[in-house]
């Protein structure tokens, strides 16, 4: 029940992101804390939306950047200047 509310409050974050980017970063909050409560994960594409070091809603061309360079795809937060690298492969066939 509680990873329906926490996709519930993605998906209202993503809707309500242009008109108010500051309600999106509620919603993403109120999130958060129903996963620390009862102790459920965010998916891998909602913690990749979410900044680790200010909590806000990622929008990539929005209020991040993303860059991939060689073996990782690096994501800058514009609010804060944080920074996450996440590991992608690149399998040759």
């Amino acid at each position: 029940m509680a990873k329906e509310r926490i996709g519930i409050l993605f998906k209202m974050a993503e809707k309500t992101f242009d008109e108010s980017p500051n309600m999106s970063n509620h919603y993403i909050g109120i999130a958060r804390k129903i996963s620390m409560r009862y102790n459920v994960r965010f998916d891998k594409e909602q913690r990749r939306r979410i900044c680790h070091r200010c909590y806000s809603f990622l929008v990539p061309g929005a209020n991040c950047r993303v860059r991939i360079g060689g073996k990782h795809v690096t994501v800058s937060c514009l609010n804060c200047g944080g920074y996450m690298r996440y590991q992608y492969n690149t399998r040759r066939i």
